[in-house]
């Protein structure tokens, strides 16, 4: 394998699945829409009068029709409390994104300090520099923001989840209401990762490694996230209950195809990694200078940049393609399973690291 594009074709029996002809694309996927899903809003002005040749029938008609044209107040009430929420939003985003600008300036002048400090020969802050050893300490720019991103991002996630959870146990929610909240969780995750494909330019070892993520998070990584046949098989589905049978035939197929891509990505991945070892060992212990190794080593790096990338999409067009399946309830049931799923982890790895040293595994 000599470039970073890995190639898999889904089983014929993938119905509307198939076929995938490039990995690195996507964009042939039959079933898979790329674009966002739409925001459903309640058309407040019916106008379905009907007109009465006698005067006192025409009359109550329109009375009638005029009362079934207002529109439901609580729906309306709600559509109301979500926009200006979503504006409120909006204003705490700029406000963050300013101050994020700012601190990145800031960063930005502690690591040309840092710098200034190495070539001097100088031990900052009394404490030896160990770089070397892997542990920088986060000093680059970019992924001291992605970790500031990553962390309000979990906490939204957090506010959604138990925004969700009422919508779901209160019997006044319609499918246009659920609608709304399963669009906004699927932005958050989409948000998610065009973070992380940001990050992977600046550090694509970070991302790879996980150590943005809890411990037990990292336990179950791949390729910097979830895998998504996973998600479906182990998560999803045990709790969706009221699933028709086409829909529990969809994401078996969806599941398999998955596993179709999740497999093609993780044998270029092996490639990857015996092509970067063999272009670092070119030439070991017969040269001095291995400066050409390691730009070979590096151009091929790239690759592993695209292949965060793609394992990213193929997240994203899961998540889409679930909510195509399913009904709007159904779907945020699935949102939450997979929100409260991850909030487990995050807690396990707090219960884990905060334990006594003297209390017995056992």
């Amino acid at each position: 394998m000599n470039s970073a594009s890995t190639q898999f074709v889904p089983s014929r029996r993938m119905g509307i699945y198939e076929p995938v002809h490039q990995m690195s694309m996507w964009g042939d996927f039959r079933g898979f829409d790329t674009s966002p899903p739409m925001m459903v809003e309640v058309n407040a002005n019916l106008d379905n009068q009907s007109e009465n040749t006698s005067h006192g029938t025409l009359g109550a008609s329109n009375r009638t029709d005029q009362e079934a044209s207002k529109p439901d107040d609580k729906v309306l009430r709600r559509l109301a409390q979500n926009r200006e929420a979503a504006r409120k939003s909006r204003l705490r985003k700029k406000a963050y994104v300013q101050q994020l600008e700012n601190s990145k300036l800031r960063l930005l002048q502690l690591e040309q300090e840092l710098d200034r400090a190495r070539q001097q020969g100088l031990c900052v802050g009394g404490v030896a520099d160990t770089s070397q050893f892997g542990y920088s300490g986060n000093t680059n720019s970019g992924i001291a923001t992605f970790e500031m991103e990553y962390g309000q991002w979990v906490e939204e996630q957090n506010r959604q989840i138990s925004d969700l959870k009422n919508a779901l146990q209160s019997h006044d929610i319609g499918d246009e209401e659920l609608s709304i909240f399963v669009d906004g969780g699927m932005r958050h995750y989409f948000d998610l990762f065009a973070m992380k494909a940001t990050a992977a330019r600046t550090d694509v070892f970070y991302i790879m490694s996980g150590m943005w993520k809890t411990s037990a998070e990292r336990f179950f990584l791949w390729i910097g996230g979830f895998r998504p046949s996973e998600l479906l098989k182990q998560i999803l589905l045990p709790h969706l209950e009221t699933l028709s049978e086409q829909q529990r035939l969809d994401l078996i197929n969806l599941s398999q195809s998955c596993q179709q891509a999740e497999d093609a990505l993780s044998q270029g991945m092996e490639k990857l990694h015996y092509i970067l070892a063999q272009a670092i060992g070119d030439g070991l212990l017969s040269e001095a200078n291995y400066l050409p190794q390691l730009g070979s080593a590096m151009d091929k790096l790239e690759a592993l940049v695209r292949f965060v990338v793609q394992a990213d999409h193929l997240r994203q067009e899961t998540l889409l393609q679930i909510c195509r399946i399913l009904l709007p309830r159904q779907a945020a049931r699935c949102l939450l399973a997979l929100g409260e799923y991850l909030q487990r982890l995050r807690a396990l790895s707090s219960c884990w690291s905060s334990r006594t040293r003297e209390q017995p595994l056992g």
